[in-house]
């Protein structure tokens, strides 16, 4: 490619905090640049946001379909090539559909939509258009948890047998939602966030990371969610049991009631020879445990070729030493998904490691594991079947 790929947004104005986080990682390789948007559904808003982004008017809409349609009706050389959606959940659906009819790639925030069915037909859309399509699971991103997965993929650790994941949060342990904080009002009512509050928002987040890691594919699940903050819409808490396609079974909590906790994701996992542990506050680490012998820590870095996989290199910026955390990975999300696409545009292949980030089918796995855990919840059986 001989030039930037141009991007359109659909959301995230002066106010969004996801938003900025989207730019910024389309923006930190160079390979992508920020050409119109429909930033918000309040119009003084949305043109506000474009000046501040240095839009020019004409490609500064007031709605989607707008700048879908206009967009689609420009010259090649001047039209967006793909539009990134970070509107909350009930309003994935809708822009994505439109992208995809009008010949546009898609990038989109988990989870992917807001319900199962629409899931399906965005599934259905990308089959049938060819176009390439980024869920941000944004922890796949991390290097050190790529290296996690290509030694389980090596089976250095054997058969895998035992996963456990946590997502504690805090933030929510108020009923914030009531005392004007605009993220927990939409993310705890289920007209806007789906029929899953804690479970649907970072609940998925670690489901994804436990069949990422590991490979495996959750097919029985045995789930307790809770509404722990009084007069609370939905879940705030859960525990889930999880049985693997190998045999394996593990364990899956997501709260969001953790008083003092932050985001602090974590994995274990283990084989029949050893395990490891990756946790995101500490990303560049990979603790590596033995059956036989001294536990082994590995460390991000670019120059650790030898030692740690490609997949791991690939998305390290720098030497080891020097810190790389969640705008990084999510940064990796983005330049894969721009190599792949520009490989596409210059009709050559993308390397291996530029096509490893979450597609649609992983949109499809994450709506499917909302649906399994709140069935799970409402049911007096014991194990539920992780059905799509």
């Amino acid at each position: 490619m001989k030039r930037k790929l141009r991007m359109g947004m659909v959301g995230g104005g002066k106010d969004a905090f996801i938003g900025a986080i989207h730019r910024i990682a389309a923006n930190m390789d160079g390979l992508v640049e920020l050409v119109c948007g429909a930033l918000s559904i309040n119009p003084d808003v949305a043109k506000e946001s474009g000046e501040m982004l240095f839009l020019s008017p004409e490609r500064t809409y007031l709605n989607f379909e707008e700048m879908i349609e206009k967009e689609s009706k420009l010259p090649e050389g001047e039209k967006m090539d793909f539009v990134t959606i970070v509107t909350p959940n009930f309003a994935h659906f809708a822009p994505a559909m439109l992208a995809l009819e009008k010949g546009f790639h898609v990038v989109i925030e988990k989870p992917i939509a807001f319900n199962l069915e629409e899931a399906k037909q965005l599934k259905q859309k990308v089959e049938e258009t060819g176009k390439i399509l980024l869920l941000t699971h944004t922890y796949s991103g991390y290097p050190m948890v790529k290296q996690a997965k290509a030694m389980v993929k090596d089976q250095v650790f054997g058969k895998i047998r035992k996963i456990y994941v946590e997502y504690p949060q805090g933030w929510l342990s108020k009923l914030s939602e009531r005392e004007g904080n605009a993220q927990a009002a939409w993310r705890t009512d289920p007209k806007k966030s789906g029929k899953s509050g804690s479970m649907g928002d970072i609940g998925t987040h670690a489901a994804h990371l436990a069949e990422y890691i590991s490979g495996l594919k959750i097919t029985k699940l045995c789930a307790d969610l809770n509404i722990v903050v009084e007069g609370r819409n939905l879940d705030d808490d859960g525990n889930v049991l999880l049985k693997f396609d190998n045999g394996a079974n593990g364990v899956l909590m997501a709260s969001q009631v953790a008083a003092g906790e932050e985001n602090a994701l974590r994995i274990r996992l283990y084989g029949e020879k050893g395990g490891l542990e990756w946790a995101q506050h500490e990303p560049n680490t990979l603790m590596v445990k033995w059956l036989d012998q001294p536990a082994q820590i590995l460390r991000a870095g670019s120059n650790y070729t030898g030692v740690l996989s490609t997949y791991a290199t690939h998305n390290c910026r720098t030497p080891g030493g020097h810190p790389e955390g969640y705008l990084e990975a999510f940064g990796n999300l983005y330049r894969n998904f721009a190599l792949t696409l520009s490989a596409r545009l210059d009709n050559t292949e993308p390397s291996k490691e530029a096509l490893d980030f979450p597609s649609v089918d992983d949109g499809i796995r994450g709506m499917a594991f909302i649906d399994s855990v709140v069935k799970s919840s409402l049911s007096t059986e014991k194990w539920t079947d992780f059905e799509m």
